[in-house]
């Protein structure tokens, strides 16, 4: 078959790169100051890394450097760009990559050409991506932009397109290292499909050598379902293999020894991970927090977070997200107030994440009114509400009853997200609280929310009917509604429409009909 054909017949949907465990948000040794009154050396790095703002120019940066006298090279661009995605500064990252495309002296190879749809993605959504891979020189769109488009593909939970993908890659004979076995693996284990993982490890062991991640990834299915044998016959593998287990690693056993009581485990797989942690990679350090938190330890946690501020100059977001989980969880709520009042002082990220934790405690603590307050806050802050947010406030208020404010929440958290999936505990929960009230306005409010984004079926109808029934009300064209929605009555359905037909007619019954 022929490689470039294939690629080109074949009209993919790409997304952003998948990391299953994020980058180190530590700017690494190629950063270097400006010169100024600490007499650091003036490298075209250090400027470009110094662009905090995103409105300012990478190009105009480049430009002025070359104006100045200096030479620009492509290595060096291609660490800069690394450094850039390792701290999340994508679009300064894709706009050296655009400038190095329109340079005739700068030989690309494919590798950069899958660093540059992955940034893409991530900048400019799916369709540009898309529009980029269909128009790369055929001799560039090799298995490195294919294993880049496989990882959009698992960061999106495309999994027929994923799986669709990596049969023509193995066709192609694209499947020449773990990399692309490591992506498949990744989702069948965030979907849950566990059952396909020791096939496609097999599969691997047939064609490459697995890696630590692919390991770390294995011991990671056996975790997720708590076996605990299975996942120590897997780290015994790491040493058969002669790799050296990392932080991940250590982690992941922890975690899992910690969910299964095994205390004295989850301690010594936790110092082995304390021994691997440094600046290098510095996501670990909110992982080793929330493990310590996890195990009851607050001095462990204390000392992790006075280590990482005595590392860098600032926190960022995931380390204060995983501190103040760890001292809730600790019952240190003031502590957690105290640190959620340094975030908000010094985070410019607006990231709801971190308001939520203390919003939900607030709310558990069934603070209602302080808990009101405390969105208030958010709001006046520039912090917009996330799809957690109103699911945070539909609970606070369902304990309390008060269904207008419930349904009101209720509907804004389904308008949040582009694709809502459905919390069955919580819809649950509403419709048991309206039927038991009678509440036949609110279960049609309900109703109507549910419609917008085509979640209704035969027990959301039953359970309007029972309201209807609970309230003494006749529910009118039952029936032909249901035909409209597409939905199926079953025997209790029936019973129900039997049953309110012989109440009263009310105002709400009659304007449905």
């Amino acid at each position: 078959m022929n490689r470039n054909i294939f690629l080109r017949s074949t009209r993919p949907t790409l997304a952003s790169l998948y990391r299953l465990f994020s980058a180190a948000t530590a700017t690494g040794a190629l950063v270097k100051t400006r010169s100024g009154g600490g007499g650091g050396r003036d490298t075209l790095g250090g400027r470009l890394l110094s662009l905090t703002y995103t409105k300012r120019s990478a190009v105009v940066t480049i430009r002025k450097w070359k104006e100045e006298g200096h030479s620009v090279r492509k290595y060096e661009l291609n660490r800069i760009v690394r450094e850039l995605r390792k701290i999340n500064r994508y679009k300064h990252a894709l706009e050296i990559c655009e400038w190095m495309v329109l340079e005739e002296d700068i030989k690309l190879q494919p590798g950069d050409y899958a660093v540059h749809l992955d940034l893409i993605s991530k900048i400019r959504g799916l369709s540009s991506a898309e529009k980029f891979f269909e128009d790369m020189p055929d001799k560039m769109r090799d298995h490195a932009a294919c294993t880049s488009l496989l990882h959009s593909y698992v960061q999106n939970k495309l999994s027929d397109k994923a799986e669709a993908l990596f049969e023509r890659m193995a066709e192609c004979g694209f499947l020449k290292s773990c990399l692309p076995y490591n992506h498949m693996l990744s989702m069948y284990i965030s979907k849950g499909q566990f059952e396909k993982v020791p096939e496609m490890i097999k599969e691997l062991k047939s064609k490459s050598s697995p890696d630590i991640v692919t390991y770390n990834l294995w011991m990671t299915a056996f975790a997720s379902g708590n076996d605990v044998e299975a996942a120590e016959k897997v780290y015994l593998k790491v040493k058969e293999a002669n790799l050296n287990p990392d932080w991940v690693t250590y982690s992941v056993l922890t975690n899992l020894y910690a969910k299964t009581d095994n205390l004295e485990k989850a301690k010594l797989a936790l110092k082995e991970m304390e021994k691997l942690v440094s600046k290098r990679n510095r996501v670990a350090y909110a992982s080793l927090i929330s493990l310590h938190g996890n195990l009851g330890d607050k001095d462990g946690v204390d000392s992790t977070w006075k280590k990482i501020k005595s590392s860098f100059k600032k926190m960022n977001d995931a380390e204060y997200l995983s501190m103040i989980s760890a001292v809730l969880k600790l019952g240190q709520f003031e502590q957690a107030k105290g640190l959620y009042d340094e975030w908000e002082s010094v985070s410019g990220t607006r990231d709801a994440r971190i308001p939520n934790l203390i919003l939900a405690e607030y709310m558990n603590r069934e603070e209602i009114h302080l808990g009101e307050k405390f969105y208030e806050r958010m709001v006046e802050k520039g912090i917009n509400p996330s799809y957690s947010t109103w699911e945070i406030l539909t609970w606070a208020y369902l304990k309390r009853k008060d269904m207008e404010k419930v349904l009101d929440c209720f509907g804004k958290a389904i308008d949040a997200v582009k694709k809502w999936t459905v919390n069955v505990r919580l819809l649950k929960a509403v419709c048991k609280e309206l039927e038991e009230e009678g509440d036949v306005r609110g279960a049609e409010k309900l109703m109507t929310i549910l419609q917008k984004v085509g979640h209704v079926n035969t027990q959301l109808y039953n359970s309007l009917l029972r309201t209807y029934a609970e309230a003494g009300e006749m529910a009118l064209i039952v029936e032909e509604r249901m035909a409209k929605d597409n939905v199926e009555m079953d025997e209790e359905t029936k019973e129900l429409i039997r049953l309110t037909s012989l109440m009263r007619v009310t105002e709400i019954s009659s304007t449905k009909s």
